[in-house]
This record gives structure tokens, sequence and C-alpha cells, in this order.
């Protein structure tokens, strides 16, 4: 006999006076308890509308039609220059080390060069049009032109936080406040996911690049108060994917598949004690764990892959790349992933720009033109949101930090694209003043960039909330969010 079934032969000889209390409890004395230890109960039976716990997502039915399944998220860690990227200013090079006007820049928030003298730093880079579309980008981005009839491009967003840090936790969590969750851990809250055998929310970080790239914390993809199983999942780039991912030397997975029942059920007898939504967690993760020791050395063995995709991705197995993460965020979307993000590091430019960001530009370019390209052709594209953002962008000034200048953080207007379901193709949206400081034309804030994702998931951002410390929570805030309904076809 398995361990598991003993356990659950002498657990069923066995009631404890607490089990039979709380079975026992009835009556509204009973439904009062309930409402203080499990207020989600009580909804639940009292029927509140298009909310229901499950392990699909607790929103159901959905709030609009559903756009898209999926969302990949390209983050390109450290603040990359709009100015040199997607916003030519032939304002900015025109005045080229003359001082920036003070009615710009009097009374605001500037990070290293506050108190310094702010002298104009024309564009660094040559810029042209691509597609159909005529979309102005660097030609440092050839592959994101060449998919420039796809993309969506946002030359208005700004941001709340302007030190990195802070800013990535706002951009991941729709507040500054630390220990909140993140976007992809509120999808998969809501939505539960279409995968079997991997996480529903899986972080992939670029390894060996940059001068000094920053640290990017777990805390980023934390599930904050939900329930601990909506946490991101990193998969590294190089040796195993996941740690301890293969059984101990002597343990065959049978004997590893006993254990993890015989847990299980002990947690599980636990559960029906003290209803901890913990442990459930805890359950579904172990039972994870246990999947992904078979499904994630497929996953990540991309060797099979034909060496007309590898090329076009500009990846090797195994390498850790941002261009294998690419074509492994290709992998998991088919795979039904509900929320792929990428973190690629060191596009925190103060000094070298000219120097730097054609680095940035060749190791993520490519890869990024192919993943549009390839979600296309095999008919993914419509149903997944792609999104390139970072931080925040840099400021229209100059800061020359031992040798070659470079720019500052900047979080009053920077750019964005996205592609995908549900989202115009070919097309431009809002625009920064001639200087490229303020989000000047239809500026978009964080929030309404989280509005938008949700509703192309099926979710009205405002009916979507968790109660948390008396608050109710939403990834979008309390201080107002609007879906851009001007991207969307």
């Amino acid at each position: 006999m398995s361990i598991a079934n003993e356990i659950r032969r002498l657990g069923s000889q066995q009631q404890t006076r607490r089990v039979f209390l709380g079975r026992a409890a009835s009556g509204i004395g009973g439904a009062a308890l309930a409402s203080l230890l499990s207020p989600g109960g009580l909804y639940a039976a009292a029927g509140k509308p298009d909310v229901k716990a499950g392990p699909k997502g607790v929103i159901h039915p959905l709030h609009y039609q559903q756009r898209v399944k999926r969302v990949i998220w390209l983050t390109m860690a450290g603040g990359p220059s709009h100015l040199e990227l997607f916003d030519y200013k032939p304002k900015l090079a025109e005045m080229d080390g003359q001082p920036m006007p003070d009615s710009l820049t009097t009374g605001q928030q500037v990070a290293q060069l506050q108190g310094q003298k702010l002298v104009c730093f024309g564009p660094q880079t040559k810029f042209k049009r691509y597609g159909k579309c005529g979309a102005e980008m660097t030609e440092l981005f050839p592959g994101v032109g060449s998919v420039a009839d796809e993309i969506c491009i946002i030359r208005s967003m700004f941001s709340e936080a302007i030190n990195h840090d802070p800013a990535h936790t706002f951009m991941n969590t729709g507040t500054q406040l630390v220990g909140r969750p993140s976007m992809g851990s509120w999808a998969t809250y809501g939505l539960g996911s279409e995968a079997e055998n991997l996480p529903g929310f899986v972080v992939l970080v670029s390894i060996g690049v940059g001068r000094s790239p920053q640290p990017i914390a777990a805390r980023q993809w934390s599930a904050g108060f939900l329930p601990s199983r909506h946490q991101g999942v990193h998969l590294r780039g190089a040796g195993d994917p996941v740690l301890y991912l293969q059984n101990p030397a002597g343990v065959s997975r049978e004997q590893q598949g006993d254990v993890i029942r015989a847990v299980n059920t002990l947690n599980a007898q636990h559960d029906a004690v003290v209803d901890d939504p913990e442990i459930s967690a805890r359950i579904a993760q172990y039972e994870m764990a246990y999947q992904m020791q078979m499904s994630v050395p497929a996953l990540v063995d991309t060797s099979a892959e034909p060496e007309s995709i590898r090329e076009m991705y500009g990846c090797t197995p195994g390498d850790g790349s941002f261009a294998s993460n690419c074509l492994l965020a290709r992998r998991l979307a088919e795979r039904g992933v509900r929320f792929i993000q990428l973190y690629h590091r060191d596009w925190d430019h103060h000094s070298q720009l000219r120097e730097e960001l054609p680095v940035k530009a060749r190791e993520t370019d490519r890869a990024c033109g192919a993943l549009i390209r390839d979600l296309k052709q095999r008919g993914l594209l419509d149903e997944t949101l792609v999104v390139w953002a970072g931080e925040f962008g840099r400021t229209p000034m100059s800061q020359r930090d031992k040798g070659s200048p470079g720019r500052d953080h900047h979080n009053k207007g920077f750019t964005i694209w996205m592609a995908g379901g549900g989202v115009k193709r070919g097309f431009s949206y809002g625009a920064t003043d001639e200087l490229g400081y303020h989000a000047a034309v239809n500026p978009v804030s964080v929030h309404d960039l989280h509005a938008t994702v949700l509703q192309q998931l099926g979710v009205d951002h405002a009916r979507f909330s968790e109660k948390f410390q008396g608050l109710d929570w939403r990834l979008t805030g309390v201080e107002g969010a609007r879906v851009l309904k001007g991207i969307l076809s």
C-alpha cells in the first residue's frame, strides 16, 4: 500500500472534536462565523455577481468578450531612451547644447540632474520610416521596423516613479508600495491558465548582458496578498531552468510521486479542519512542481526547432539570451501560459549613450521582430497581446558622467509599443511636446495601460478587486484609469 493510501485510511477513521463542531455549525450563527473567517465564501453563497472561486480563475463569466488569451510583456529594464528610439524631435536637435527652457523644467522632479545646469541634448541616432504605415523609428531597429505594420506605438506614456526600483514596482503592480500583486498574478488569479503542466505566470531574465545591469528583484513578480500559487515562476536561462528540477539520486519518479501524494493528502486533511487558502495553494504548487519535472525539460529544449526558426530569432539553444527567451515565450504561449514576462537589463544610459544604445538594440531588435512574425505565422498573434516597455524614459537634457554624455531618468513622457489581438496595427498614438519632455497629446498613465490590457483579456478593471487590510485593491488603483479605446480596433 502506498504512503498516501495509508494516510487516507487512517484519516478516515478519525474525527476530531474540532472537525465535528465545524461540520455541525449551521444556521445564522454558522453563517456569521463563516463571514468573519472567509468573507469570499459568504459572497459566493449570496450570489456575488461575476465572481466564482475555482481553479480556472475567480472571474466567471468574463466581464467582456475576450480579445486575447495571453500577454507577453517585454521589459526593457533601465529606461530606454524614447528620444533615440521612437520619438524624433527636430526642435531638440536644433537646440542641442542650448539651455533647456525654464518653462518646461521649473519645479519639475529630475533624478541625478537636480540642481545642475540643464542643457538640451539632441537625438544621437538617425531615424527612418518603416512599413506602409510610415512609422518613424531609429535605424537601430530594423527588426521592429520590419513589423511596423503590426504594432501600435504609444508616445505619450508617463509614470509616477523616477527611480528604477519603485518605477519597476509601479509598472508591475500599479503602486510603488512593495508587496502588492504583480500584473501577471492578477491575470492568473482572475482568469486562471490554460497550461496543464506549466505555471500560468512565467518570468524569463536575459543572462550575461550589460556593463552593470541592475538587479531584478523577485518581488516584481510576487503574488502579494493573492494566493501564492499565482506568483511568477522564474525559469533560468542556464543550467537547470528550475532549481531541484531533477529527483535526488536513487529516487524514482514513481517514488517521488508517492511522496507528493502523501504530503498533499496530509495537507488536504489539515485544510478540511482549518480552511486555510494557503494550504490549498501549497497542494497546487506541489502538484505543479511534480508536473513541471516532465514538462519543463521539453519546453526549454529548443534544439528540435527548425534551424530557420532559430536563425530568425538569432539564438543558440541554451544561451540564455533575450533572443532565446523570445523563442521560449512563443513556446510558452503555444502551451497555454497566461502571462509571460521577459526582462532585458542595462538600458540605464547616464553616459556613453551613443556607444551603448546600439549594443542593446543588437541584443533585442531582431528577436522582437521575429517574435511578432512567428506568432503571426502560427495564428497566435490575434490571441496574444505583446507589450514592449521600460519603466520610464530619458531626459531631453544631457548628463555628462566621465566622458561621453547620456541622459538621466525621465518619467514625464516616454514610449512603449503593443501588438496583437484587438490593437490597431501600424498606428501611432499620443505625443510628447516638441522637446520630448511632457506627454502632451493623449497622455497615458500606467494605470490606463493596465486597464487596457485587462479589457483585452475580458476583464473590467473597475470590477476586479480583492479585499486586503480593509481596502478593495485593484491593479489599476483608485485614482481613476481609462481604457485606451483610441488604440483598439
